[in-house]
């Protein structure tokens, strides 16, 4: 369990944990025990808001469309079911990622609960590689919700590499973004960060929000993970992560979600206002 890096100034804090999970496709009963046991060491660290990985139920290299099916379950099954009697016992906020089967469709999904039940459940609209061959995609915004806590907004994985999609959140006044991802390892350059820990960096600056990311780890059927899981604050940099090891890992980091509707980046400047919506929609020929 990793401290905040930095400390934040400013108004009431929410401490806010990110878990990185050894998820294994085909075991669900396992993979739900390994989130639970992570859920209750950040409540006993102070959490109060949990995001998980993507896809926990399940894993995430499936053989085909017939094995993601088999292992998928409806938003009041068992994956969501538990998370809300976690939510419910530790007073916690969960975001985190399942499997979905609904009305006969699979889909690669989110849910947000809370003591009250579940606040969302959001589809993921951008698949990346064989998850086009398994999924159907999202058809609806990504959700920003009213919390106890703050407003969060969710999104899982590929859907934070588009900068529309980031920037469609951060409009709507998300405080904090909470993503859960299965990101796959590739080649990074010698004393580069994986470009997609810095796709949440650039998120987080770009929108002067708070962006939780939860990442998975234990190589899965010959594909290894970033294990980039992290916490970043609104100026772009890490409060807590990323872990950038093979391991499972509860991390929290102390965060003044209030602090990010002010979106000033100086005396004259503020991302959002400073957008120049006259000029993008104009075409251009060489």
């Amino acid at each position: 369990m990793g401290p905040s890096a930095r400390p934040h100034d400013g108004g009431a804090l929410t401490r806010v944990a990110v878990a990185q999970l050894p998820l294994r496709v085909g075991e669900p009963e396992a993979n739900r025990a390994a989130a639970a046991e992570a859920v209750a060491e950040a409540a006993a660290a102070g959490a109060r808001l949990v995001v998980l990985p993507e896809l926990v139920n399940s894993g995430y290299v499936f053989t085909g469309a017939e094995e993601a099916r088999d292992l998928a379950e409806p938003a009041d099954g068992p994956t969501v079911t538990a998370w809300g009697r976690l939510a419910e016992d530790h007073d916690l906020v969960i975001v985190g990622g399942f499997c979905e089967l609904a009305e006969g469709v699979v889909r690669n999904s989110q849910v947000m609960v809370d003591p009250t039940g579940t606040r969302a459940v959001y589809r993921k609209a951008h698949l990346w590689h064989d998850e086009q061959d398994v999924f159907a995609p999202g058809d609806a915004a990504a959700p920003v919700v009213d919390t106890a806590l703050g407003r969060i907004a969710m999104m899982v994985c590929y859907d934070l590499e588009f900068p529309e999609w980031v920037r469609a959140v951060g409009l709507a006044g998300a405080d904090l973004l909470a993503v859960s991802t299965n990101w796959p390892v590739s080649p990074v350059p010698a004393g580069e960060r994986s470009v997609l820990v810095a796709h949440a960096q650039v998120a987080a600056a770009a929108n002067r929000m708070f962006v939780a990311v939860a990442d998975r780890c234990a190589a899965e059927r010959g594909v290894g993970w970033v294990c980039g899981t992290s916490v970043i604050g609104p100026d772009g940099y890490p409060l807590a992560g990323p872990v950038l090891r093979d391991g499972p890992a509860v991390l929290v980091a102390d965060c003044d979600l209030a602090a990010a509707r002010d979106k000033a980046t100086g005396p004259r400047n503020d991302v959002h206002r400073d957008r120049r919506t006259d000029l993008y929609g104009i075409s251009r020929t060489r």
